[in-house]
């Protein structure tokens, strides 16, 4: 198949960017999308040219470092999958594709399209983990869980920090991963001891860290490739209020 691309060219974080176009010809159906840019890049390469810059670490669906909005949409136009489980037989043999960066405040350019996401682990620092020592695994039935409890916590664990969620959102949020951070830790015995502030630190950082507000709009959960549902972050604005009034005190 033959495609037309334009994908944003941008050397570093403060040099101007453009839309470049570039030929894709006899691309494989069955190719994946980083497959096909990789094709690109080598027949640049042999024209002597810069190839394109993007992230990619594992391409099986679950580093998350392949970001890329295909189209207006972050991951691409299959709900559910990241841009590495994409495949070029979604596409009609002749499309013109647009590939663009992340565009949020806390997501700046480093070059071409890949971003440098450290605000999000800026946000996990914070308090995305627990500090008891709870020595080696216990045996498994040891430390009842509820099964709705279970389920909660490891659909909110299935967050691969991709910041998809702030990529589509409007507001350039990041609710919906900090929530599902904090709901994987909070559903499980392990994670109670520091609810409350884990909650307060993390939600703090999200905001020093320049995320904009959740208004909600849904399209983080839309373009979640994990497809984390929206009601962490309703589960996450309760745990805050309270949080916030248990350290009222401290300002």
């Amino acid at each position: 198949m033959n495609l037309t691309l334009y994908v944003w060219r941008q050397k570093n974080r403060d040099a101007p960017g453009e839309m470049v176009r570039y030929p894709a010809e006899d691309i494989n159906p069955d190719a994946s999308f980083l497959e096909m840019l990789d094709v690109v890049n080598e027949r640049l390469i042999e024209k002597g040219e810069e190839p394109i810059s993007f992230d990619s670490d594992c391409r099986e669906g679950i580093c998350g470092t392949c970001s890329m909005v295909i189209n207006g949409q972050a991951h691409g136009p299959i709900p559910g999958v990241t841009v590495c489980q994409l495949h070029m037989r979604y596409f009609e043999d002749g499309s013109t594709i647009y590939i663009e960066p992340w565009r949020a405040k806390p997501f700046p350019v480093i070059r071409d399209l890949v971003v440098d996401r450290a605000a999000l682990d800026e946000v996990i620092a914070a308090g995305g983990y627990v500090t008891a020592n709870c020595g080696s695994a216990p045996e498994a039935n040891s430390l009842p869980v509820s099964k709705e409890n279970a389920d909660r916590s490891f659909d909110a664990a299935t967050c691969i920090g991709c910041g998809a969620c702030v990529a589509a959102c409007p507001n350039g949020s990041a609710m919906l991963f900090t929530a599902a951070k904090l709901a994987h830790l909070h559903e499980l015995p392990q994670g109670q001891a520091e609810r409350q502030r884990r909650t307060k630190n993390m939600v703090d950082a999200m905001d020093l860290a320049g995320f904009g507000n959740c208004t909600n709009h849904y399209e983080c959960e839309a373009a979640c490739p994990k497809q984390i549902s929206v009601d962490t972050i309703a589960r996450m604005n309760r745990e805050y209020l309270r949080a916030r009034w248990s350290y009222r005190d401290e300002g």
